[in-house]
């Protein structure tokens, strides 16, 4: 059986955060340098086929709760710290697909399938 158009918007859905969530899972991060590791999180997933659209907040407020916790002046980024939306155009499909915590585990779904 042939995938249809929106099933594989929503394939590369899954394979941009994969990509995302594996690739930058223990990356050094502090609130001093959030905001340009949203950017460079961006960026790169950006460059992948299909994707339009990445939105990547790091929350701050976690990270400092986190850190006064602890000595070390920056922690390993994890879903707990992330909220990220991606979006997906393919062939017309476009897909918008987030990750946020569902509990203790960063939780990635589908919020919008919109068809050609």
């Amino acid at each position: 059986m042939d995938s249809t158009t929106p099933e594989i918007a929503c394939f590369e859905a899954g394979i941009k955060f994969g990509s995302l969530y594996h690739q930058f899972a223990g990356t050094p991060v502090s609130p001093d340098s959030s905001a340009s590791l949203e950017r460079a999180i961006g960026e790169s997933i950006e460059n992948q086929p299909f994707c339009t659209a990445v939105d990547v907040e790091i929350l701050d407020d976690k990270l400092e709760a986190a850190l006064a916790a602890q000595s070390a002046e920056y922690t390993e980024l994890t879903g707990r710290f992330m909220k990220v939306e991606i979006t997906i155009d393919y062939e017309g499909a476009t897909v918008v697909a987030s990750m946020a915590m569902d509990g203790d585990y960063p939780r990635m779904k589908l919020d919008r399938v919109e068809r050609p």
